[in-house]
């Protein structure tokens, strides 16, 4: 999901009244979840996980839910995927899931996870960091990183006192306007930072399109600080327990093709050990 977004649902989960606010009466005790048609909640402008050309790997997935619930097919709510999001798509009831949430989510009611992604450092494969294993190394006290402001590597970058070199990047944007993480990779190209500091699904896509190689190391040997990996499922209205249900048997017996959608795009996946999960052979 992205980062607006992702920061957005944490911080709502840490609510106490993060999902109190947002509940709607009607439906509270009746699934209203369109039988023939898959209607999803999604961000217009977000790639690598959802646009309104449906060229995200969201929507590919979309597409695969639909296939395996037997529906006619796949339409759209879109709203940027930051503040206000669940409450003018999901809880407005102008759509019935949303493709990526972060598990643990009060906003939400989550299905299982269907996969498990970390924050990520991205420098080119040539560079003195490329054999950094986490943010407390010592080879990067003088490195120019970018982070996303706000995001949990920017607070491990001033816990470890590398904050003084970073170069920030705006965190809540409207997607359709700004797209920051771009911005950051476009500078690392430039060789005006010396790494990107990156959500794992933004860091395996820009780092797959780029022109020069590029090594993407998971953070998931960070020691103290916050939270870097998260798994990631599907989203749903508390009162919509068959749909639940019913989502948790695609992703169950799907997760092989589901795996297959997220790694053609570069997401970085995770088993629960830390350990990368690849394409098996065809």
């Amino acid at each position: 999901m992205a980062l607006a977004g992702l920061a957005a649902c944490i911080a709502g989960a840490l609510s106490p009244h993060g999902a109190l606010a947002q509940t709607n009466s009607l439906g509270a005790d009746l699934e209203l979840v369109d039988p023939t048609v898959l209607r999803v909640c999604a961000d217009p402008d977000n790639l690598p996980l959802s646009n309104e050309a449906g060229e995200g790997f969201e929507n590919k997935i979309a597409d695969l839910v639909a296939e395996k619930t037997g529906r006619e097919g796949v339409t759209y709510a879109f709203f940027p995927q930051g503040v206000g999001f669940v409450r003018n798509t999901l809880r407005a009831f102008q759509c019935d899931v949303i493709i990526g949430f972060a598990q643990g989510n009060e906003l939400v009611q989550n299905t299982n996870p269907y996969y498990r992604t970390s924050y990520a450092l991205v420098v080119p494969e040539d560079s003195p960091l490329a054999g950094v294993t986490n943010l407390s190394d010592p080879v990067l006290k003088d490195a120019r990183l970018g982070v996303v402001a706000g995001t949990p590597p920017a607070t491990s970058l001033a816990r470890n006192g590398l904050i003084g070199h970073a170069r920030p990047y705006q965190l809540m944007v409207d997607t359709r306007v700004d797209h920051p993480v771009a911005d950051m990779f476009a500078d690392l190209a430039a060789g005006e930072i010396d790494g990107a500091l990156a959500w794992g699904p933004m860091a395996g896509w820009y780092a797959k399109k780029s022109a020069k190689p590029l090594v993407i190391i998971p953070l998931v040997h960070e020691d103290n600080g916050p939270r870097m990996t998260y798994r990631i499922t599907m989203g749903v209205r508390p009162s919509d327990q068959e749909w639940k249900r019913t989502l948790n048997e695609v992703i169950r017996d799907n997760q092989d093709q589901i795996n297959a959608i997220l790694l053609d795009y570069g997401v970085p996946l995770i088993d629960e050990q830390g350990r990368p999960i690849t394409r098996g052979p065809d």
